[in-house]
């Protein structure tokens, strides 16, 4: 059940004791796993709540909560962007939601950033290398996911054949992921920290500056290039060939020869990703827009012959062949050697463009009454913690006390000034509230 904003506002001020909002709007998301609102407070300060729709969801939370905890100050510092903070958390049943302290900036479509400048290329470019080059270490301590070349491509090998039981991937997609997938050579990359669900929605932009990152839920040890699939499938050759000149530059490991070819590979397949989390979900519109999409990713690469996303070309079928998609990984594999020499010009990937899987609703602003504020403390609080300042008697749980002053000082001394005009909340309307 989808909950609305003024509903999320209530809620946070069970997370965060204190938080007077007085004004909301809904805030961009996805909206098949989290709800989220942006908030306006009494004093002016500005807040973000995530909600999780289903315990899948709840639990990548929960793991970006320990995520954000291992980003010491002195690693956040090195940094040339913020991180959110916790500022607090209420639990409700199996699901917790999370009340984040503001950061400057704001999001953009793919087609405001990929038409942008080239400081903002730089920028986007600089954020990457910055994120690919943090100590392998941060998440290995987390105990986070760790995945060698060899165990990453098996990964996606079985999520193959996952897809392929559906019986609704076009054969000529499986049978172009699969060569893809069993190349060899293809897959020797040096692995490193990725962000692992990198996305417009999840970068913050000010005068053309990444001000801040977001979404750290999937932070693994794979491959670099999920996190350039999504401006690999923006088709803008130009603006993502400027983003991963900078990338390169600033990368202190060189990147492998091809990192784009995986990366249009990654595009392509999060398609049958996106199917498969459909009908595990039940739900009917995911599926269906996931089948179109399919559909016209198949006929776009049967027409003109799609890029390339592998090393060795994809001989021609032979007749009467099976569809393919029972794949097996090829034996012999190793991890990968160190980065090979890039002095060699990566050549130029392009894919057909994908549609957004779900297009952002249109923000509303709503005034929020002072009486529903104060009811939202106490109808949301969950059992054994108290709405007033007494909920920091738990030291190590997520959103205490001590963990949202934290939050705020370190949100407070590395923030990027604002320019003069706040594009961060570009939708929010600020309305005072109701006297009862």
């Amino acid at each position: 059940m989808r909950r609305e904003p003024i509903e999320l506002a209530a809620v946070a001020t069970a997370a965060v004791p204190g938080l007077s909002p007085t004004a909301v709007s809904s805030a961009p998301d996805d909206p098949a796993d989290f709800d989220s609102a942006l908030l306006l407070d009494a004093e002016g300060k500005r807040w973000r709540v995530r909600s999780p729709r289903h315990a899948e969801a709840s639990t990548r939370l929960e793991t970006e909560f320990l995520v954000l905890r291992a980003f010491a100050p002195a690693i956040r510092a090195e940094l040339p962007f913020l991180m959110p903070t916790v500022a607090g958390t209420v639990r409700q049943q199996n699901l917790t939601t999370f009340v984040y302290s503001h950061l400057h900036g704001a999001t953009r479509t793919v087609e405001e950033l990929t038409s942008g400048p080239q400081e903002l290329a730089k920028e986007i470019g600089t954020a990457l290398a910055a994120i690919h080059d943090l100590p392998r270490t941060l998440v290995s301590n987390a105990d986070l996911p760790s995945y060698t070349p060899n165990e990453f491509r098996q990964r996606r090998l079985n999520e193959l054949d996952m897809a392929a039981t559906t019986g609704k991937i076009p054969a000529l997609l499986l049978r172009r992921w699969e060569h893809a997938m069993e190349d060899v050579s293809l897959w020797r990359f040096n692995p490193c920290v990725v962000h692992g669900d990198l996305h417009e929605d999840n970068l913050l932009v000010e005068e053309n500056r990444v001000t801040a990152v977001t979404g750290w839920t999937d932070l693994r040890i794979g491959d670099p290039a999920d996190d350039l699939a999504w401006l690999v499938a923006s088709n803008e050759h130009e603006f993502v060939d400027a983003v991963v000149k900078h990338y390169r530059a600033k990368r202190r490991d060189s990147p492998d020869n091809h990192l784009l070819r995986r990366a249009a590979l990654s595009a392509e397949f999060a398609l049958a990703q996106y199917l498969v989390k459909g009908i595990a979900a039940a739900d009917s519109e995911m599926i269906a827009e996931a089948e179109g999409m399919l559909s016209t990713l198949a006929d776009d690469i049967a027409e003109y012959g799609g890029q390339p996303i592998s090393v060795e070309p994809l001989p021609p079928a032979k007749p009467g062949s099976p569809p393919t998609g029972q794949a097996a990984a090829s034996p012999g594999l190793v991890d990968a050697p160190a980065a090979t020499d890039v002095s060699e010009a990566m050549p130029a990937v392009h894919v057909t463009p994908i549609p957004p899987a779900v297009t952002p609703p249109a923000v509303e602003v709503t005034p929020i009454p002072a009486d529903e504020v104060r009811a939202g403390k106490d109808a949301d609080q969950p059992a054994g913690r108290p709405a007033g300042p007494d909920a920091s008697s738990e030291p190590d749980s997520p959103g205490s006390s001590g963990e949202a002053d934290a939050a705020q000082g370190e949100d407070e001394a590395p923030a990027p000034k604002p320019s003069g005009a706040d594009t961060s909340t570009v939708a929010l309307t600020v309305v005072e509230a109701k006297t009862p």
